[in-house]
């Protein structure tokens, strides 16, 4: 049982990596999704690795796996009726929200308030209330809660989430809410925020918890499938562990419990895949770029590390979990070329998908895609995963000529702008996850990878004037390889709002203890011995009057007036690194201290990635190299169509330099190196792009 295996499930393909631990042995491979049963996909490819290692399914260690099953249900709003219980008084939380305007203020007056993820008339109150402390001030109503869970079963609603006034400093009076619904309905699916977000801001926390209630069902039907399948494939219990957005993973059994923690479970997979390779190649601040079939995920990797936020989202549902930083755009190899109402061009956000496909798949689709783009201007080869997917080239250019035609252009000018758009598109996500928070994305090496992440690369570079980009092995497979890359974790929070002067250490370390305990006892569920547990303290801090928090690490050890001071210390750095200044020494502006967290680890054994023999340099001529094959690639319109080489990665050593244009391609993904650009081949099989300055000149 040393094979273990992960999973990613896109919305094209699902890609699949396989590590023997005994023998050290690595390999990758796709099949295509199922979208009508993903639990289809996921078997076919654990199937498939297992006859390239030629292995049987007695082998199979563990299954980490990176599922969208949350994510695409909040996406498309796919929210079954819900009911939300808070205190009485308090039944419009969700309606008034809070009173930001997406895009500002200057778009007040044609913003339509979404519908609430809970309508009003589902919203019941009970009797009860406790003040920021803890304490009760008014006490629970029984009778109130049970004609409320009396009122929920005669509807039917049996997906509950619970949320109360400061229960985050005390959960009593959710805890007898659960009890209550479990005795007068105990068919409901119930979340409790004290449970899912014990922080302060009740309207974030009530919106969190019913986004957890929302996809609770579903995700605990498709986990509990594939966990059976696999028992059933395997004749016993595998192991089986699910991404969560915080970095790390968590078993299936406990995940169910959770599942607001997976929202962004598949990007979360390949920005830490990305950032390990990104390391190991000797890059500490890099952008990352994962392109599939329906979206680009982009993240922020500096130290090694992608950077976490509480201040997350999917689709119109704020969520403060800790999630590792991703922005998502609708720029994938399957997003849908149309005509705006007012006669423009717009790629996206909407996909074709795996089912039916862009045009060139030949499954029945209709409409123009980024690949049908690809294909017809030479940029992939007529086939996809090695000769699997055949492409059907004469379809994607009967549908670019009709869309050309409707907008008064070529099909190859049409093509290219498609691309443009899509460049722009990607190129505005990065902008959003540097630019917008004061970083230079100049300073960045940009890694890119999945399936159609590589294609635009060299126009993202000139349009963000980013000076290098990595494309790791098997770039469509990062997703998948970083599940083999995360270690469990979970993570608890405790509000505790104080200012530093206030703030009391034993009171620090009291809460800290008691997080660190839960964190332990959840390590030790996941069968992880003492001595491996590994402990993350963290604090939210501010400046007093401010309305957002940064996070600053808490050191080891006791917690005494030193440690208070040091965090203090850490907080104004990182608000000056983050901000541009810092109210250090300033006797009128206090520290206020807001959450404390506790992260705790269990360390898995990663993939090792490495090194390779370098050959002799090659001229950059070119001549030498391993393919000679051309093809005909239209990299701008005004130049037409150029014979252009194509190489197989596989044939690329260390050492190797070739020039552009060149095509390389491999079984699950195709970079094209445009006029102007050169590509090397680093020590670890990574392509390492840079502009070509000979060229240039």
């Amino acid at each position: 049982m040393a094979i273990r295996i992960g999973i990613d499930t896109g919305g094209t393909f699902t890609d699949v990596v396989a590590l023997d631990e005994e023998t050290g042995a690595l390999v990758t491979t796709k099949t295509p999704s199922t979208p009508a049963d993903p639990a289809e996909g996921f078997l076919a490819g654990v199937h498939k690795v297992l006859a390239m290692l030629d292995a049987g399914p007695d082998a199979v260690g563990a299954v980490s796996h990176g599922t969208t099953v949350a994510t695409n249900q909040l996406l498309e709003g796919k929210v079954d009726r819900l009911g939300f219980v808070t205190n009485a008084g308090y039944e419009a939380m969700l309606e008034i929200a809070r009173q930001s305007v997406p895009d500002g203020y200057g778009n007040s007056y044609f913003w339509v308030k979404p519908a609430r993820i809970v309508p009003r008339d589902l919203v019941r109150g009970v009797e009860g209330r406790l003040d920021h402390t803890g304490a009760e001030v008014r006490p629970f109503d029984e009778e109130g809660a049970r004609e409320v869970a009396c009122w929920f079963r005669d509807r039917g609603i049996t997906t509950l989430g619970v949320c109360f006034l400061h229960a985050y400093a005390d959960p009593r009076h959710e805890e007898r809410m659960r009890q209550v619904l479990a005795e007068e309905h105990p068919d409901a699916v119930v979340s409790l925020s004290s449970q899912v977000l014990r922080e302060y801001r009740e309207y974030e926390r009530a919106m969190t918890t019913l986004v957890d209630a929302a996809v609770k069902p579903r995700l605990a039907a498709y986990v509990g499938n594939i966990a059976r399948r696999l028992h059933d494939l395997a004749g016993r219990q595998v192991p089986f562990y699910v991404m969560k957005s915080n970095g790390g993973v968590l078993s299936a059994d406990e995940v169910v419990h959770q599942p607001i923690t997976t929202v962004l479970s598949g990007p979360a997979a390949g920005a830490l895949g990305a950032a390990l390779i990104a390391k190991v190649a000797g890059f500490d601040r890099v952008l990352t770029s994962d392109g599939g079939g329906t979206s680009t995920d982009v993240s922020v990797v500096i130290d090694g590390e992608p950077t976490l936020t509480t201040e997350g989202s999917v689709g119109a549902f704020p969520s403060k979990i800790p999630m590792i930083d991703v922005v998502t755009v609708g720029a994938g190899g399957g997003s849908i070329a149309h005509l705006s109402p007012e006669g423009t061009l717009k790629v996206g956000p909407q996909s074709a998908g795996a089912d039916p496909g862009p045009l060139c798949y030949g499954r029945g689709g209709t409409e123009v895609t980024i690949t049908d783009a690809h294909v017809v201007l030479g940029r992939i080869p007529p086939h996809l995963l090695g000769g699997e997917i055949p492409l059907d080239v004469d379809a994607a250019r009967a549908g670019l000529e009709s869309l050309a035609a409707q907008l008064g252009l070529g099909v190859e000018q049409c093509a290219t702008g498609i691309l443009e758009i899509s460049a722009w598109n990607q190129a505005n996500a990065l902008r959003q996850v540097t630019v917008k928070r004061g970083l230079d994305v100049r300073d960045f090496a940009l890694t890119t990878f999945g399936g159609s992440g590589s294609l635009l690369l060299c126009r993202l570079m000139d349009v963000l004037g980013i000076p290098t980009v990595l494309v790791p092995p098997d770039p469509g497979n990062v997703s998948a390889f970083g599940l083999l890359t995360v270690d469990v974790k979970n993570d608890y929070v405790q509000t505790h709002v104080r200012l530093a002067d206030a703030l009391e250490p034993g009171e620090v370390a009291a809460i800290l203890d008691e997080l660190t305990a839960r964190a332990a006892a959840a390590l030790a569920t996941e069968g992880f011995a003492p001595e491996q547990h590994r402990f993350q303290r963290t604090a939210d801090v501010r400046y007093f009057g401010q309305a957002f928090e940064v996070r600053v690490p808490v050191s080891d050890g006791p917690v005494d007036a030193a440690t208070l001071a040091e965090v203090a210390t850490r907080f104004h750095a990182e608000h000056r690194a983050l901000y541009g200044y810092d109210f250090a020494g300033d006797p009128d502006q206090q520290v206020e201290w807001v959450n404390l967290r506790v992260s705790g680890i269990g360390p898995i054994t990663r993939p090792e990635i490495r090194r390779h023999p370098s050959v002799e340099p090659v001229e950059t001529t070119g001549e030498g190299t391993p393919d000679r094959r051309t093809r005909p690639v239209c990299f701008d319109p005004a130049d037409g169509y150029v014979d252009t080489r194509v190489v197989q990665r596989a044939d690329l050593a260390p050492g190797l330099g070739l020039p552009g244009p060149v095509v390389i391609e491999e079984y699950g993904s195709t970079i094209p190196i445009h006029p102007g650009f050169q590509v090397e081949v680093d020590e670890f099989l990574n392509l390492v792009v840079t502009r070509d300055e000979e060229a240039d000149a």
